[in-house]
């Protein structure tokens, strides 16, 4: 059972990891964020609720349905960080390469350990300060620091930086908030907040005639990698690996991210920009160390 745990969290990690190639591809067609954005949550929102109410199991509790109407605001609450993620990340990827845009989304690790200790009011232990060292240390490599930093449009690192944050309290919220609900149930209703931030800055940015073409391929391509099998294979493989092993995986994101980058987009990644996802790997396995054997 726990291999097959692993093929799911693998295969959702790996879908993950195409996403912001593909984001990159449209864009080479004539699409913008706000176009994109609204393609992939459109069709998100529509097929996760179709696959919530075909299970028919909404509600893991009915003891208390205020409290669970309550659980239902935070979660669309909570959702709406998911969408400042989505367009927040592919703000970055219009204006700096795919390869740097991954590296900072992955600062939420760093950005996740402190913004337990702040929250939770719990210093971070040993291992975890190792941990955001060495991801520190493993960032100023990948994103070409040393040999072209000063080239990057500081707009996309900006983009990234709040896009590592939006997704950091995203991680953050999904774990803690409506866990009184089914995961198909929480994730209809965090993709709904979703979707209304998404609209919302589809109806503010849009200028002239909205490009319905972006629906198809690239709004289905775009939902079915970020929006369904993630959800889907993760919540399937989490509960079967436990949190350690599964959050050691699901950094596979990373090197697929790259590789997709390197293959179709013809991105250059250098030794220096390879020894810091290394390093960042590293970091993210020796943050998950103590929860292995749990």
């Amino acid at each position: 059972m726990k291999i097959k745990g692993i093929l799911f969290v693998l295969l959702g990690a790996a879908s993950y990891g195409v996403l912001a190639t593909i984001v990159k591809l449209s864009y080479h067609q004539g699409y913008d964020v706000s176009e994109v954005t609204f393609a992939q949550f459109s069709v998100g929102f529509v097929v996760l609720w179709l696959l919530t109410l075909l299970t028919k199991k909404p509600v893991a509790n009915q003891d208390n349905k205020l409290s669970n109407r309550s659980q239902i605001y935070k979660l669309v609450f909570a959702g709406t960080s998911l969408g400042f993620t989505g367009l927040f990340y592919y703000s970055a990827v219009q204006t700096i390469d795919v390869s740097i845009c991954i590296v900072l989304l992955m600062q939420s690790v760093w950005m996740g350990v402190l913004l337990e200790a702040i929250l939770e009011k719990k210093f971070p232990n040993t291992l975890k300060i190792i941990a955001v060292i060495i991801v520190l240390i493993g960032t100023f490599f990948a994103t070409g620091a040393i040999n072209n930093f000063s080239t990057l449009d500081p707009r996309g690192l900006i983009w990234g930086i709040l896009g590592a944050f939006s997704y950091t309290v995203t991680l953050y919220t999904a774990n803690r908030v409506g866990l009184g609900l089914s995961n198909a149930f929480r994730s209809a209703w965090m993709m709904t907040g979703a979707w209304i931030v998404v609209t919302i800055f589809a109806l503010l940015k849009l200028q002239g005639d909205f490009q319905w073409s972006v629906f198809w391929p690239w709004g289905v391509y775009l939902a079915l990698f970020g929006t369904i099998i993630p959800p889907i294979f993760l919540n399937k493989g989490f509960p079967l690996t436990g949190i350690g092993v599964g959050s050691i995986l699901v950094s596979l994101e990373i090197p697929v991210s790259v590789v997709m980058a390197v293959w179709l987009l013809q991105e250059e990644v250098d030794l220096y920009q390879i020894a810091g996802i290394v390093l960042i790997l590293l970091g993210i396995l020796v943050l998950n160390l103590r929860r292995i054997n749990r």
